[in-house]
């Protein structure tokens, strides 16, 4: 079984996409984590974001049995890979790797922005995910907080704000609802609630 989940920065998906691989007993792939990856490698050799030559070879030399997450989950990795996932030849690298990972049995559980409608898109299940923009800052500037990251909530909205304008409007596999993908809003639900509503999907699709 194959379960795509895509939706915009903060939306809770990897909280889902975790939650879901446990419960049906399937593998994980946070893709966000591969582009945040490739971003750091490039800002780590003192390049900008969007040199597509550096964010290339970066892509195409990745090794996510090393990733460190904490570093990987910054506010100034978060908004390079923004940029970084908009470079064709980036996605290009990256997208056999994604496509491996789904199809290994018993099968697995990806969340990104193009899972349901570029890498994945005969997968059993299709789950969009989506808040509203000041739901998913708060939650990122918790987040933040949490790591002992000093940084104003409203710098978190604004960069929120920004990475959605660049994602729905890259030319190259944007950010958008598939046409068989169940959209859910988790706006107002905690993460038992979400987590209950994803599997209630999950279960309507199989029956």
């Amino acid at each position: 079984m194959i379960i795509a989940i895509d939706g915009p920065a903060a939306s809770g998906k990897g909280t889902l996409g975790k939650r879901l691989a446990r419960h049906y007993g399937l593998r994980h792939l946070d893709t966000g984590l591969l582009y945040r990856a490739v971003a750091h490698a490039v800002l780590a050799a003192g390049h900008a974001p969007d040199d597509r030559a550096t964010a290339a070879a970066a892509a195409q030399a990745l090794d996510p049995t090393g990733f460190d997450e904490t570093v990987l989950k910054s506010q100034a990795v978060g908004e390079a890979s923004s940029i970084v996932s908009a470079i064709p030849e980036v996605r290009a690298a990256l997208f056999n790797f994604q496509q491996e990972f789904a199809a290994t049995p018993p099968g697995a559980v990806l969340d990104g922005r193009d899972i349901g409608t570029v890498i994945c898109p005969h997968a059993d299940v299709k789950i969009f995910v989506t808040a509203s923009p000041e739901a998913r800052a708060r939650r990122r500037w918790l987040e933040f907080s949490a790591r002992g990251q000093a940084i104003a909530e409203a710098e978190v909205l604004a960069d929120i704000r920004r990475r959605d304008e660049r994602d729905s409007g890259r030319a190259v596999a944007p950010l958008v609802a598939a046409a068989d993908a169940h959209v859910l809003d988790t706006t107002e639900l905690d993460v038992e609630a979400a987590v209950a509503a994803a599997i209630a999907l999950v279960e309507a699709r199989r029956s």
